[in-house]
């Protein structure tokens, strides 16, 4: 690929567009697409060139980088659908796809037999990093493919990332993936079920942080994204739990996990259960939340009277979860 080669980006979306906007800054040609009107508009007012369709995207392209919701997206768009040519069809012999989807391991290496097959070279590269890292290009790329292919790709994703790291073989990137959220998923439910039960103790929020953070609980979803608010001023929390990585997404993941673990024979409980309550969650109206907003469903299944408790002790929070110490400093202000 060239320096500074020419990028077809499908996918504009909250992750997919300031990706793409960081490629235009740092001098790529990029020729973007996204069936959603909205997202075209968006990434048009950031400077994003927009084609007409994925084929007109990705017509002379060096790279067609591909995030999409599915695997069931990705494997259509590359092999095509209802008469109409693919991805694969379309582009330049030789090019590279690069998919930055999330996706099981298994549809990311039929991705990679499919591009193989066309005469094209790619690698799988989901990030993780969220909505935020996306914008300050501080994502964690996980990439799986043949060493020279990832070689190549590398400057391009370091331009969109701070961390990327090449994991294996085709499918590797997303296994990386799908077991970083295994552990994430889990550990925050953990996090969240121990600021609910230290609200029902009596302990604050902000005694409960010193502590864990500093100990043997302290994980990345508690002292980034710590799922309640005053602790960790940016996470989500303190924004009434407005989406870095919303709770939906974080189900998807899960279940991908469920899938991996179902097809390798492995016994993980753990996973299988946090995936049921992701599902649950975000089919009960917190899909669009944050993931660390699960909090609020751990907390609402409390026994009220042990959280008025709580209360009336003068310390921890009141029955709502808000911090507090005693009466006479409830002023609203974090502790």
């Amino acid at each position: 690929m060239p320096d500074k080669g020419t990028v077809a980006f499908l996918g504009l979306g909250h992750m997919g567009g300031p990706m793409a906007v960081n490629l235009v800054r740092a001098g790529y040609t990029v020729v973007g697409f996204d069936v959603v009107p909205a997202a075209v508009q968006t990434a048009r007012e950031r400077g994003v060139p927009v084609a007409d369709s994925a084929a007109v995207a990705v017509a002379g392209a060096d790279v067609v980088l591909t995030m999409f919701p599915s695997g069931g997206h990705v494997l259509d768009a590359y092999r095509g659908r209802a008469g109409q040519p693919g991805l694969l069809a379309a582009a330049p012999p030789d090019t590279m796809f690069l998919d930055c989807s999330t996706i099981n391991v298994d549809e990311a290496r039929e991705a990679a037999r499919l591009a193989g097959d066309a005469g094209h070279r790619s690698i799988d590269a989901p990030v993780s990093g969220g909505v935020v890292g996306a914008e300050a290009a501080t994502l964690t790329f996980m990439a799986g493919g043949e060493v020279r292919d990832f070689e190549s790709v590398r400057p391009l994703l370091e331009v969109m990332g701070r961390r990327v790291v090449h994991c294996g073989g085709h499918g590797a990137g997303q296994a990386a993936k799908i077991c970083n959220n295994l552990i994430l998923g889990v550990s925050m439910i953990a996090v969240s079920e121990a600021f609910v039960l230290g609200e029902q103790l009596g302990l604050s929020h902000q005694a409960l942080f010193d502590v864990a953070s500093a100990a043997s609980g302290q994980c990345w979803a508690l002292t980034t994204n710590c799922p309640v608010p005053g602790p960790v001023p940016a996470s989500p929390a303190n924004r009434d739990y407005q989406p870095g990585f919303a709770a939906a997404l974080m189900a998807k993941d899960l279940n991908l996990a469920v899938n991996a673990l179902n097809s390798t024979g492995v016994a993980g409980q753990m996973g299988a259960l946090a995936a049921r309550i992701y599902d649950t969650f975000a089919a009960e109206g917190g899909a669009g939340r944050d993931f660390s907003a699960i909090i609020t469903d751990i907390r609402a299944s409390a026994e009220p009277a042990a959280a008025d408790t709580a209360a009336a002790a003068g310390t921890g929070t009141d029955a709502t979860g808000r911090s507090r110490t005693t009466a006479a400093h409830d002023d609203g202000s974090p502790e």
